[in-house]
């Protein structure tokens, strides 16, 4: 009997990247959603699954025009995406719908409409309770908690921390579709405007505007389709604490781990076998842990990793080549950029496209180390 396997079968952002006040976040959910049909050589009639995180899948499939048989609104952060691929996978595997389209939309940058930020947090949530009380007001302070633990227990100079967004600054300078483009240096990034110590300006992401898409299908199905397929070797997702206080390890994501572990295993392969690595990195220390975590790297050891250039341009594990959340695009929720990333790199057609990448790996975190997506796209099918 042969054997039914998902695959990605179109991708595409929106039309325009970057600053784009004149479409609302549903605009732009819906011309990514119909640029990835596109490319799948298949109409909004064809979808019968919706999954999105940022606005209600109804609202997206209504204004489309879909009448989805499946529908998946997970919404737990930037890591959602991996996870809505993760669970279109087992809805078309077990025959609940065909063809599903996940969509992503934010108008992080010129706010139209303005997006809801939870922050005071409602009283009675966890994070209203123990944190906010005692002064934390979002990401940037939030995370410099772990950070701060591994920069100590491990004895890594903030330079090493500069090199994160230093390297992806020069993976942006090759993509033109990249918000920020101009080299910079270390002492630059620690001269930068400081934001919540140690993260300075060039260690935090930026705002913008934008969007993207994935048609997930059958193998069988998208043989008989123009768009290029890519494969789904694995997925995986998990989540520890909506309290970054209360994190197992400041020095290690558990959720990271977790979902990492079951792709790989999901997939059947060992990290020498990946070519490409996307890790969601809307602040400077966020590849260093994907590294670690997911096993690329000792522990205490990716800073020097990435100092030796094994993550830049000719290094021997490209990481972010699309520049990342901190030079590419950041429109709040970055996981959805990450994955299309890793399937220009597969497809071949990436802007700084690494020379044979036959395997792939989209990494994402959602909310403060709360929780985790991970997955595995190949050019073949094993």
């Amino acid at each position: 009997m042969k054997r039914v396997r998902a695959v990605v079968i179109g991708a595409a952002e929106t039309t325009e990247l970057g600053e784009i006040p004149d479409s609302s976040q549903v605009q732009l959910h819906a011309d990514a959603a119909l640029n990835a049909l596109n490319d799948a050589g298949l109409k909004v009639r064809d979808v019968d699954g919706i999954a999105t995180a940022g606005e209600n899948p109804i609202t997206i499939a209504q204004y489309l025009g879909i009448e989805p048989d499946w529908i998946d609104g997970t919404s737990v952060g930037g890591c959602s995406f991996m996870m809505h691929v993760r669970h279109s996978v087992a809805s078309i595997l077990s025959g609940l719908c065909t063809t599903v389209l996940i969509t992503h939309g934010e108008s992080g940058k010129s706010r139209v409409p303005p997006p809801e930020w939870p922050w005071p947090p409602r009283p009675g949530s966890y994070e209203g309770q123990f944190e906010a009380p005692f002064g934390a007001m979002g990401p940037p302070d939030l995370l410099t908690m772990p950070v701060l633990r591994y920069l100590s227990d491990y004895n890594v100079p903030l330079e090493d921390l500069a090199m994160v967004p230093v390297i992806q600054r020069e993976w942006a300078a090759m993509n033109p579709k990249a918000w920020f483009k101009e080299p910079i240096t270390v002492e630059q990034v620690l001269e930068s405007k400081m934001i919540a110590y140690p993260f300075t300006l060039f260690m935090c992401c930026p705002r913008t505007d934008g969007g993207g898409a994935l048609v997930i299908t059958t193998e069988e199905r998208a043989n008989d389709l123009p768009g290029q397929e890519v494969y789904i070797l694995g997925a995986g997702e998990s989540g520890e604490t909506m309290l970054i206080s209360q994190m197992q390890d400041f020095t290690s994501s558990r959720a990271f781990r977790a979902s990492a572990a079951k792709a790989f295993g999901e997939a059947g392969i060992e990290r020498n076998d990946v070519d490409h690595l996307m890790l969601y990195d809307a602040f400077a220390h966020l590849p260093i842990f994907g590294l670690e975590d997911l096993g690329f790297c000792e522990k205490g050891q990716a800073p020097e990793f990435i100092r030796e250039r094994n993550t830049a341009p000719g290094g021997k594990l490209p990481v972010n080549t699309n520049g990342g959340g901190l030079s590419y695009m950041h429109s709040g929720m970055y996981g959805m950029y990450a994955m299309q990333e890793s399937i220009r790199q597969v497809r071949g057609v990436a802007a700084a496209q690494v020379p044979n990448v036959g395997i792939s790996v989209a990494h994402g975190i959602g909310g403060m180390f709360s929780a985790s997506g991970t997955v595995i796209f190949s050019k073949a099918p094993s």
